[in-house]
């Protein structure tokens, strides 16, 4: 079935067209990303399918029986909304059925409920019955609590970005529709939500339209891709990495093909330099021909830049972190207040020139209050932070704050330098920088305001290396930048010889750039890891498949105890009840626990089938499937642990 049908779309930009002649569809359970630089009109051209923005020309089409979800890159919302409020302002007749049910669950799960809210119940469960919605709610329920959304009272203002973030990503799942489109979904999540996403967008039914920088993501999650070039769109079929491949053999072919169209036009150009007399039919149509070719659009190499700028030595002491601790109430994560909550516990740390860590946490772990401390932004409550004579900090915010949008680009590089010396010994302009980093003609002075988000980050980047810091300190540095960027990004961070401190969502660019981790635990405990961030998720999911694997043995010997009458595990403890929502939740689990382990069963037989398959791919898949499956086998077993 047809969903989504776009013909000759075009959207003007500030200076020319963003993109024009625009024409593609996607059919039911198509998985489809758009890629291209900053500045190009990725999020413009999600935003018009959305119908947030008008296209200039051309129509777009969306299936009336499909309906469409929309996850802008920054995410809108009403303060004042609670978390409930926001997730279930779409007008889907059976999200507002599932909503009414949640909100009796609690009631009925707190007090009993009057007989009035027993009855609805009643009502509300025969309804869901013949609507077939207990896999809806099931489904629901799942998604709320594996984004670690429980508190549905909670206030939108008062939640940080990330979980705003979340709370964006939840309502757009839980609607019912069949198109998804997402903008930038993976921006301000935590790297195993990110997991989970990934394998939930691989495995849904529904098509997916998404703008994304995370590479691993791309690679598991869609089958096609659209690039945004030169104001026009192609498409290229497969994921991310078949996407490169082509895209290397298409260089090469367009290359060979100039180099040949040259050679013939020497031999024409000559000819044509005597002045043949065109009035031959032959003539003519030789004449018009070679000047088709002299005419056309030639290959053009993408243009390059690089984060070069001229270093800054760093001295024998760099910075060290003598017992630093930080808590908050608990209020400040949205409990009871008068408690604290230790974010960071005693820990100490010498770094050293050249070092490369990374930051590796859960959102609310404390990772920006961790760089917020380091670079004295924040004091510690207790501890001290000692820093070297010549270390000097460059610290990228996650949010960079512009004090003015309607200063031009240039003035905002001059007001940091008006000359900048390259590691060579040249010395260029601020304007001639600029132009190196791709910024150049009329876009000088045109003001922030008209940047893209990418274009505006990359600029605030830009100016930060200008003050040559040998000491890099990057919060998220990868959100909202085009892969180009990253790549380019990665390649500087590589041989950068300061130290450099980084957190980031990004698995791929995280393994590039970081050699050690720092792990920031629920504790507040701060804990080592050499190796790369996949190293280290390897390493976490198998260390809890096994504390998985001991609890059930042990849980399984206190069974067998108890059964025989000899000793028990808390056997004279009074079990908790089930909530009607718990109940819900048990009954659904096991078909979830019976699919995955079809799937992994179909898996495993891929594997020792002996046919061609992509291995990696699928024992990264087998990896995941497992990896869920032994937390929906845990839930049941703490489901059935209760009466």
């Amino acid at each position: 079935m047809n969903i989504l049908s776009i013909s000759n779309v075009a959207k003007i930009g500030r200076e020319e067209p963003l993109f024009t002649g625009v024409t593609f569809g996607l059919d039911d359970g198509d998985k489809a990303a758009l890629i291209g630089r900053n500045g190009t009109g990725k999020s413009t051209l999600l935003n018009t399918i959305a119908g947030v923005l008008e296209p200039d020309e051309g129509t777009i089409v969306i299936n009336k029986e499909a309906g469409v979800s929309f996850l802008p890159q920054n995410p809108v919302f009403n303060g004042e909304d609670t978390i409930r409020d926001h997730i279930f302002k779409s007008g889907s007749p059976k999200l507002k059925i599932i909503q009414e049910y949640m909100d009796l669950c609690e009631k009925l799960g707190s007090d009993g409920g009057t007989g009035s809210i027993q009855k609805r119940y009643d009502e509300l469960s025969d309804l869901m019955e013949k609507q077939d919605l207990w896999n809806y709610e099931a489904q629901v329920s799942s998604i709320l609590s594996t984004l670690g959304i429980t508190d549905m009272t909670r206030k939108m203002g008062t939640l940080s970005g990330g979980m705003v973030k979340k709370v964006a990503l939840a309502q757009v799942l839980v609607e019912d529709t069949k198109l998804l489109l997402l903008d930038e979904p993976t921006n301000h999540l935590d790297i195993s939500t990110i997991t989970w996403l990934q394998n939930y967008l691989h495995d849904t039914d529904r098509t997916l339209l998404m703008v994304t920088h995370d590479r691993y993501f791309l690679d598991a999650v869609c089958n096609n891709m659209f690039e945004i070039d030169r104001h026009k769109i192609k498409l290229y079929q497969g994921n991310y990495s078949t996407y490169l491949e082509k895209k290397e053999v298409e260089a090469e072919i367009a290359q060979n093909t100039d180099r040949r169209i040259e050679s013939v036009l020497r031999f024409e150009r000559d000819w044509l330099m005597r002045g043949p007399c065109a009035r031959g039919t032959k003539i003519k149509a030789r004449i018009q021909r070679d000047m088709q070719l002299i005419n056309r659009e030639k290959f053009k190499e993408d243009k390059g830049f690089s984060f070069e700028v001229a270093g800054r030595r760093l001295g024998g002491k760099v910075l060290e972190l003598h017992s630093i601790s930080k808590s908050y109430p608990k209020g400040y994560v949205g409990a009871d207040a008068g408690d604290f909550v230790p974010v960071i516990s005693d820990f100490s740390y010498t770094f050293t020139k050249g070092q490369k860590i990374g930051i590796f946490g859960d959102n609310g772990s404390g990772k920006s209050t961790f760089l917020n401390i380091v670079t004295g932004n924040l004091e510690p409550d207790t501890g001290k932070v000692v820093v070297g004579e010549n270390t000097f900090f460059g610290y990228y915010n996650q949010n960079p704050v512009f004090k003015d949008l309607n200063m031009p680009v240039l003035e905002y590089i001059k007001e940091a330098a008006e000359y900048v010396k390259k590691n060579d010994g040249k010395t260029l302009s601020a304007g001639q920088f600029l132009n190196e980093f791709g910024f150049e003609g009329k876009i000088l002075m045109s003001p922030l305001s008209s940047l893209s988000g990418g274009e505006r980050k990359r600029l605030f980047l830009i100016r930060l290396l200008m003050t040559n810091p040998n000491f890099l300190i990057l919060d998220e540095p990868t959100n909202d930048f085009d892969i180009f960027t990253m790549n380019v990004l990665e390649q500087f961070l590589m041989q950068y010889q300061g130290c450099l401190l980084i957190v980031s969502h990004d698995r791929y660019f995280m393994d590039k750039v970081a050699d050690t981790l720092f792990i920031l635990e629920e504790d507040g405990n701060v804990s080592g890891f050499v190796g790369k961030c996949s190293e280290y998720i390897e390493y976490r999911d198998e260390k809890r498949r096994e504390e998985m694997l001991s609890s059930r043995q042990e849980k399984s010997v206190a069974a067998e105890k108890q059964q025989s009458g000899g000793e028990t595990l808390r056997g004279d403890a009074p079990k908790r009840k089930r909530t009607f929502k718990e109940q819900k939740e048990f009954e659904s689990i096991e078909e979830e626990i019976m699919i995955l382990e079809d799937k992994k069963a179909a898996l495993e037989a891929q594997m020792s089938s002996g046919e061609k398959i992509d291995f990696e791919a699928v024992n990264r898949e087998y990896s995941e499937v497992n990896g869920v499956l032994e937390a929906k086998y845990l839930k049941w077993e703490e489901l059935a642990s209760l009466s």
